[in-house]
C-alpha cells in the first residue's frame, strides 16, 4: 500500500480491518494448519494498514491512538487467534523499532508497511567488535518470523563477573535461520517458530538497552519528544494483550448464542438449546465475565493513553489487571465451550480453537493472571515487586 491509500483516519483504519474479518476467519482452520499467518490474511492486514499502526508519521506510518489499536486487534482476534497474536506482536515491535537510534529507523522503515518481530527473552548472546556486535545463539517464540521483514533479537553481553547487559539488536530476518519447531496446540497458527544467529554482525546503531529502556529513556533522537513514543513498552504489551483475550471471548459468545438455535440438547427433551434454562444461565455468565473484562481493559487502556507519570503501584495494577483480563475470558470460553456439545470439537468449529488458543495466552509469561497478581500482591504488602518488568 502506498501513503497515498492509507487510512485517512483511525476510524477508517477500523472499518478496513472490519471489512477483512471474514476472510480472515475463513482461513482460520488453514492457519492452523499450516502452523502460519496464510499468505493471503498477511497481505490484507497489510493493505489495510495494520502494520503501519505505530510507524512514525514521517515514513508514511499512522501512529494510531491506543484506543483504535485496541478495537482494531480485537476485530483481528475474533476472527482468527493466531492472525491476532501475530498481529500485536508486530505491532509491539514496531514501536519498539521507533526507540531505536534514527539511522536504525532509516533503515527498518524504508517501507512503512514493513513487518517487525522479536523476543524480550535474551537467549542468545552477544560479543562487542569494532563498530557492533557479534551476535550468536539461537530465539524461541518468534511470532510471525516466516513472514517478518526484521527481527529485533534480544541478547545479552556478558560482563566480568557482574550481571549481563540486556541488548535489543535490529537484525534483518533474511540473516537468521528460521527453525520449523513450532508444533503446539494453542495459537498454532502464529508461526512461532525459533531463529538462530550465526555470527551475525550488528552494527553499533541498530542496538538498543533493554534496561534503560524500562526506565523510559531511549536514543532516538526524532521520536524523544513526542508523546506518543513516551508511553511506556510494558504497559503497552498490556493494552495489546487484552483485546487479543476479548476478540476470542466476544467471538466465542456471538458464535455460541447463534448456534444454540440450530441444534437441541442431546439425550433431554430440548430440541432446541436456547430454549433450556440450563443454557440462558450459561450464556449469562459468559456474558458477565466478559462484560468485567472489558471494563477492566477499558480502565487501564485509558489510565495508559493518559500519559501522567505512573508509580510502581499503578504500573503493577496494570499488568495485574491485563493478566485478569486474560483469566476472565479464558474462564468465559471455557464455560462457552462446555455448553456447546459434542459437535463442538469438530475443527471447522471456531470454539475449541478459542479454548486452546486462550490457554496459550494465558500460559504467556507477561500474561499469567497468578504471577501478575502475585507482583501486584507484593506491591500492595510493601514488598519489592520481584521483576523490573513493569
Amino acid at each position: 500500500m502506498t501513503s497515498a491509500s492509507a487510512p485517512r483516519s483511525d476510524s477508517e483504519l477500523l472499518a478496513r480491518v472490519r471489512a477483512i474479518r471474514p476472510l480472515i476467519a475463513e482461513h482460520a482452520l488453514r492457519t492452523e494448519q499450516e502452523r502460519r499467518v496464510t499468505g493471503e490474511v498477511v497481505a490484507a492486514l497489510t493493505e489495510a494498514g495494520v502494520h503501519r499502526m505505530n510507524v512514525p508519521r514521517r515514513y508514511g506510518g499512522h501512529q494510531t491512538r491506543l484506543r483504535t489499536q485496541v478495537d482494531v486487534l480485537a476485530e483481528v482476534a475474533g476472527a482468527c487467534g493466531s492472525a491476532g497474536f501475530t498481529a500485536l506482536i508486530q505491532a509491539g515491535c514496531a514501536f519498539i523499532a521507533a526507540l531505536f537510534p534514527d539511522e536504525a529507523q532509516d533503515e527498518i522503515f524504508a517501507r512503512p508497511d514493513v513487518r517487525v518481530g522479536g523476543t524480550l527473552i535474551p537467549d542468545a548472546t552477544a560479543v562487542a567488535v569494532d563498530g557492533g556486535y557479534l551476535v550468536n545463539g539461537t530465539s524461541g517464540f518468534a511470532t510471525g518470523c516466516q513472514d517478518a521483514d526484521w527481527h529485533l533479537l534480544t541478547v545479552r553481553v556478558e560482563s566480568g563477573g557482574g550481571p549481563p547487559e540486556v541488548l535489543w539488536t535490529a537484525v534483518p530476518v533474511s540473516e537468521l535461520e528460521i527453525l520449523d519447531d513450532w508444533h503446539v496446540s494453542g495459537l498454532a497458527g502464529s508461526g512461532s517458530n525459533s531463529v538462530v544467529a550465526h555470527d551475525v554482525l550488528v552494527p553499533a546503531h541498530r542496538v538498543l538497552p533493554v534496561g534503560p529502556l524500562l526506565a523510559g529513556e531511549f536514543p532516538s533522537k526524532a521520536n524523544a519528544d513526542d508523546p506518543f513514543y513516551r508511553m511506556p513498552v510494558l504497559l503497552l504489551f498490556c493494552a495489546w494483550t487484552a483485546p487479543h483475550a476479548l476478540g476470542l471471548a466476544r467471538a466465542s459468545l456471538a458464535g455460541f448464542t447463534e448456534r444454540i438455535h440450530r441444534r437441541g440438547i442431546t439425550y433431554t427433551f430440548h430440541e432446541r438449546q436456547h430454549e433450556a434454562t440450563v443454557t440462558h444461565l450459561q450464556a449469562a455468565e459468559a456474558a458477565m465475565k466478559i462484560s468485567c473484562a472489558e471494563l477492566l481493559a477499558d480502565e487501564f487502556v485509558a489510565r495508559i493513553e493518559a500519559g501522567e507519570p505512573y508509580t510502581q503501584e499503578e504500573r503493577a495494577k496494570i499488568r495485574a489487571q491485563s493478566g485478569y483480563v486474560a483469566r476472565l475470558c479464558k474462564e468465559a470460553v471455557d464455560l462457552i465451550a462446555s455448553a456447546s456439545g459434542a459437535s463442538s470439537l469438530r475443527l471447522d468449529v471456531p470454539v475449541q480453537r478459542a479454548v486452546r488458543d486462550l490457554h496459550a495466552l494465558n500460559l504467556h509469561s507477561f500474561v499469567n493472571p497468578a504471577t501478575n497478581l502475585e507482583l501486584y500482591g507484593r506491591v500492595l504488602s510493601g514488598l519489592d515487586p520481584g521483576t523490573l518488568f513493569l
